[in-house]
């Protein structure tokens, strides 16, 4: 039995319960959470942006300690720390075997629809797990293509970040985009997903790293992270801002808000050649595009869903440069709050003004 956050309809919030997990399936891990940070993507389920099978749990960026694991689970044992990943992979389809394991869909690594669920609660009801994982509880019982071990030196807290911020911003820098020290890279919006890019761009070495957020508070997170300039996102100018700050244009240019707004004027912001990088979920008939003169100049316009990541490798090098004072997840974390307060940590994340929630378990 574990303790968990339950959406049962939307705009109505989360209700704290009891579920119960089935027994590890022959590639299932069964985790007990130590810590989850509060992501704007649950905030889409939650708020009914985005639909989702009802009753489920959300929660996608957590860290734990391995329980127990099944049969034939060789990639990890108990007594693990382990980050878990929402982008699990089959490790058998086009996307897994071409290297891009972001993409895979992952059918795989779920149970089947005659198989007894991962979840329930009131003595069989069905409890959907969200994104393979459903973090927002006490335990996970996920495929083991969707965690990693890590350095047990590594804080929990700040290791639950690495499941999605970190992974795609950070990720979006070293793998989508493939910064080359001394180029110009432009965050557009200063959440946990655009901070974590903007402290990639500086490790990565970017010439010019500029902060684009409406907010003061998110900016100033944002100087302290890397950012060598920053411009209001709201300003009327904040194209032009950026166009004469880099002369001409930025290299890359990262949405990582998820509205229409945001991904305009990452476009708008670009150099001849440049990338735009949309990473926000954005509403579903949002539409981004380049314009003729845009093409002609050889931009380009590419998504790049949970960073591109390859994260069975990609998480333990983040561990490492956090280990080594060069990744900072410290200032990343705004507050820590436990399971009952998830609700009002998703309050505080309407607000707009800070960083990253983590719940920590006992």
């Amino acid at each position: 039995m574990a303790k968990a956050a339950i959406l049962e309809q939307p705009r109505q919030g989360l209700v704290i319960a009891d579920v119960e997990l089935a027994d590890p399936a022959p590639h299932e891990v069964l985790i007990d959470t130590k810590a989850c940070g509060l992501c704007h993507s649950d905030l889409h389920f939650i708020d009914g942006s985005y639909p989702h099978a009802l009753p489920c749990i959300p929660g996608h960026e957590a860290a734990g300690i391995v329980r127990a694991v099944g049969s034939e689970v060789r990639s990890v044992k108990p007594g693990d720390h382990v980050v878990s990943c929402l982008s699990a992979f089959c490790g058998q389809c086009e996307f897994c075997v071409t290297g891009r394991l972001a993409l895979c869909l992952g059918g795989a690594t779920r149970r089947g629809s005659d198989a007894v669920p991962r979840i329930t609660r009131d003595g069989g009801q069905t409890v959907n797990q969200m994104l393979n994982l459903s973090a927002f509880s006490e335990q996970m019982l996920i495929h083991e293509n969707a965690c990693v071990s890590i350095d047990k030196d590594m804080p929990m807290d700040r290791a639950a970040l690495l499941g999605c911020a970190v992974t795609t911003g950070a990720g979006t820098i070293f793998n989508a985009a493939n910064v080359t020290p001394g180029e110009t890279v432009l965050v557009v919006g200063c959440g946990g997903v655009g901070l974590a890019a903007i402290n990639a761009a500086k490790i990565a070495g970017a010439g010019m790293v500029i902060a684009a957020d409406p907010l003061k508070e998110k900016r100033e997170l944002a100087s302290v992270l890397g950012a060598t300039h920053t411009v209001d996102a709201l300003a009327d100018d904040a194209a032009k801002q950026i166009l004469t700050l880099t002369g001409g244009g930025a290299h890359y240019a990262i949405e990582a808000v998820g509205r229409q707004a945001s991904a305009d004027l990452a476009v708008a912001s670009l150099r001849r050649g440049g990338t735009a990088i949309i990473l926000g979920m954005m509403p579903l008939d949002c539409k981004v595009g380049l314009g003729a003169m845009d093409l002609l100049g050889g931009k380009k316009l590419q998504g790049a869903i949970m960073g591109e990541n390859h994260f069975p490798v990609d998480l333990p090098r983040l561990v490492n440069f956090y280990l080594r004072g060069l990744l900072d997840l410290d200032t990343l974390i705004a507050e820590r709050i436990t399971l009952d307060d998830i609700n009002a940590g998703f309050d505080t994340m309407r607000a707009g003004n800070a960083a990253r929630s983590v719940i920590v378990f006992g």
